[in-house]
């Protein structure tokens, strides 16, 4: 498994039209904390929950959604809060012959600090929206 910066996930998705961005997380948190806002490049996001909320429950049809239309040598990039739903997402991805997934580690909102807020992420640096 490969981990990719916040920055070199920008420039992939900005120049290889290839290339997707999925948002793992939960649709409570797409709804409520935003999503990556890709229009500036004119590409889409992708989102499929990889576990369910309430309860956290796997999702049993993650590899169905998030592989629908994608070729396995495409660049599949993979988000969530902060890169550790992503990184099993990846690395489930990679086992089923996905050879260019990537995890995206700084996630959507990042790290947590000293007092307990999250920085450092998507959301702190590149472009997002909320509904």
């Amino acid at each position: 498994m490969t981990d990719i910066s916040l920055d070199e996930a920008w420039n992939v998705l900005r120049d290889d039209d290839q290339a997707v961005l999925i948002d793992v997380r939960t649709a409570a948190e797409w709804t409520f904390v935003g999503v990556p806002d890709l229009s500036s490049i004119g590409r889409e996001l992708r989102t499929v929950e990889w576990s369910r909320f309430p309860g956290g429950a796997p999702n049993p049809n993650f590899l169905t959604e998030a592989t629908n239309g994608i070729d396995p040598s495409r660049p599949v990039l993979l988000l969530c809060r902060s890169g550790a739903r992503s990184a099993a997402a990846t690395a489930a991805l990679t086992n089923n012959g996905f050879t260019a997934a990537r995890n995206v580690v700084a996630g959507f909102e990042g790290d947590l600090d000293a007092t307990g807020h999250r920085h450092g992420g998507w959301k702190d640096q590149l472009p997002w929206r909320q509904s």
